[in-house]
């Protein structure tokens, strides 16, 4: 079995959201899990965050959709694939 995750890092998170969301929604056919985290909460909610998303389909398109997100500033996609 294999995983394919692609791990998002936000810098400026109140900034970019907005442009994360858009990618995510067009590739949404892509994610089958999906897994937001960021520091603090109410008044105290941290401008970094992190996604987690567990990927299907095309490997070429997961790759694609990984390249866009890293291409925003203060964004950091990483694919890892996993197997046992």
């Amino acid at each position: 079995m294999e995983k394919t995750i692609i791990l998002v890092l936000i810098d400026g998170r109140k900034k970019q959201a907005v442009h994360v969301q858009q990618i995510l929604t067009e590739w949404g056919c892509l994610i089958k899990t999906r897994l937001g985290i960021h520091d603090g909460v109410l008044d105290n909610c941290s401008d970094a965050g992190l996604l987690m998303l567990e990927m299907v389909g095309d490997i070429e398109k997961i790759r694609n959709m990984q390249k866009l997100l890293s291409n925003l500033p203060g964004v950091s996609a990483n694919l890892v694939t996993m197997s046992v």
